[in-house]
């Protein structure tokens, strides 16, 4: 296998391989995300056309925007022993009571 060299500066040779063109857009230039939106009412009944502004509002507000908030994981109101204990055996009694073939009664 024989490589070619090509002189990338004087006295700099790189081996000549076949290079694969970076993705480019046909876009004239890169997409920018506006602040600008239309009109739109937030609760303290004001329109809003900042996106920023719509945010702050509503945050000032004590409300979530969604898709944006932190999920906080959840913890049991009991994790005692005690807790886990009566919650193991109420279960296993209503596994046996299903396995005994009681049922619940539909309520329409």
């Amino acid at each position: 296998m024989k490589q070619k060299l090509v002189e990338v500066e004087p006295g700099k040779w790189r081996s000549d391989r076949l290079s694969i063109a970076p993705a480019r857009s046909d876009l004239p230039r890169p997409n920018i995300i506006s602040d600008i939106m239309e009109p739109t009412e937030q609760v303290d009944g004001r329109f809003y056309t900042s996106k920023a502004a719509f945010r702050a509002t509503g945050r000032a507000l004590g409300l979530t925007e969604v898709g944006n908030e932190k999920v906080k994981p959840k913890q049991r109101t009991s994790a005692s022993r005690e807790e886990k204990a009566r919650r193991r055996e109420t279960l296993k009694i209503a596994l046996e009571k299903y396995k005994a073939g009681h049922r619940a009664k539909h309520v329409p």
